[in-house]
């Protein structure tokens, strides 16, 4: 039988499922990273949105990428070691290659369009500062303390080491929920991203730029909360 999205499955089991229903869900502004664990037909309710065109979005998209038969990979069967390994590789290096590049565009837009919209943009400065730091001390917090106890528990899966998993864990979720409030804030005070009719070329550049953060940044939490901490927690209860 062929396999439907349902309005009850929570997001994040969609996206594990199907990981391009990113973009839909992304284009529908839904949480699919700190609100994954919520059922669809919640974003739906609160959002005010039309569940049979999401539905059918979701489902014929999924049909096609069934038909295409490409080659993905599937992280809720691989292990939590080239999970962790992948993450690291691919999403903490595009936040320390990223964030420095934005915090360069956003003074120079700041400094350059400050009289007409200084009000908006020391708003956004002072987030993305936040932001920054709280990202930066979060990928060596994970660096160095929650991805070694994760692959230690992998090679020997003791309860002593699982109940060092959980201690480091919570606190990760919890600051994954703070970067995502903060990016919302943003795309909130920016109309999702819609550029000032003055706006220039770097200006142009600064909100593409803040987008890409916020997908990446929506990646890896999903990777993490909605599979790798969420198998943890099975493990947990097994």
């Amino acid at each position: 039988m062929e396999k439907l999205f349902t309005s009850e499955m929570r997001i994040g089991e969609i996206v594990a499922e199907f990981p391009k229903s990113t973009d839909i869900l992304m284009e529908y502004n839904i949480d699919f990273c700190c609100g994954g664990d919520r059922p669809l037909a919640l974003a739906i309710k609160d959002q005010n949105l039309d569940e049979k065109k999401l539905l059918s979005k979701l489902n014929n998209a999924y049909k096609e990428f069934k038909l295409r038969d490409k080659e993905e990979i599937d992280w809720r069967t691989e292990s939590m070691t080239k999970l962790i390994d992948y993450v690291v590789n691919t999403h903490h290096q595009f936040m320390r290659d990223e964030l420095p590049r934005l915090n360069e565009l956003l003074n120079r837009i700041l400094s350059a369009h400050y009289t007409k919209h200084g009000e908006l943009l020391a708003k956004i400065h002072k987030l993305f500062y936040q932001l920054r730091g709280e990202i930066e001390e979060h990928l060596i917090k994970e660096e160095k303390l929650l991805f070694p106890v994760i692959k230690e528990y992998e090679k020997n899966r003791s309860q002593d080491n699982l109940r060092e998993v959980f201690e480091v864990m919570y606190e990760t979720e919890e600051e994954h929920d703070q970067a995502g409030d903060i990016l919302k804030e943003i795309r909130r005070l920016t109309n999702n991203y819609k550029l000032p009719s003055s706006a220039c070329k770097t200006f142009e550049l600064t909100y593409k730029k803040f987008e890409a953060v916020e997908g990446d940044l929506f990646q890896h939490i999903h990777l993490e909360n909605n599979i790798l901490f969420e198998r943890l927690k099975k493990e947990n209860k097994n």
